[in-house]
């Protein structure tokens, strides 16, 4: 009986363990997720600061796009997925919630790829797949 209450202690505490670590999202991950943030919280400054030079027009015109809605994130997460040549490449699950007058529209984040490059030491996404 103590064995077998000791088995149990012991896998509740490696159980408890796996659940209280996680790994700390990585550079390229932190770019996308506050690039979208910035987008969501209409933040052309900050979206900018997260948008490599060849990007940031483009950045600049899909918040432009938004200006007539409020943004809000519904199961947002993001991972990195692999390179392709310089680039990270970083996906994100989950949905933007677009708000005009009373009515919702979904746009569904699980649909880019997003393509982050690091420069002078700095994470910046440069371009969606």
């Amino acid at each position: 009986m103590k064995k077998l209450l000791l088995v149990c202690i012991f896998g509740l505490a490696i159980l408890l363990s796996a659940c209280g670590s996680s790994a700390s999202a990585s550079p390229a991950v932190g770019a996308v997720e506050g690039y979208v943030n910035s987008i969501v919280a209409n933040d052309a400054d900050k979206l900018s600061s997260l948008s490599c030079a060849d990007w940031e027009s483009d950045a600049l015109i899909e918040l432009d796009s938004l200006q007539a809605v409020t943004s809000t994130l519904e199961g947002f997460a993001c991972q990195e997925t692999g390179t392709d040549g310089e680039m990270t490449l970083v996906h994100c699950d989950g949905k933007m919630i677009l708000s005009y007058n009373g009515e919702n529209q979904e746009l569904d984040l699980s649909t880019r790829t997003y393509q982050v490059v690091e420069q002078g030491g700095d994470w910046l996404v440069c371009g969606v797949q």
